[in-house]
């Protein structure tokens, strides 16, 4: 499967604009996430190589949960890569 059929598209909410670098109230252990909707189908590993093909960034961990609308993946990057600089390339802000 090709990355653009894994990640549909990032979901942004105010939640997660807050995940992209941690509000002050939040360890910085918090920040530098990102949420896309992806294919209920897909497993943390394919989501995984995906982003990082996409991207060209380094994934630390992926989690995932699926609601009515989907299943979303929260992508934290390993330090040294930006989710800001991300969320911009892909137009969140």
């Amino acid at each position: 499967m090709k990355p653009h059929e894994i990640l549909l598209h990032p979901y942004v909410t105010e939640k997660s604009l807050n995940m992209l670098q941690g509000t002050p109230a939040q360890d910085l252990k918090d920040g530098n996430r990102l949420e896309f909707l992806v294919r209920r189908e897909a497993t943390k590993d394919s989501i995984k190589a995906a982003f990082e093909e996409l991207f060209q960034v380094k994934v630390e961990k992926v989690n995932t949960y699926v609601r009515k609308d989907g299943k979303h993946a929260i992508i934290k990057l390993r330090p040294g890569f930006s989710a800001e600089e991300i969320g911009m390339r892909i137009g969140v802000f």
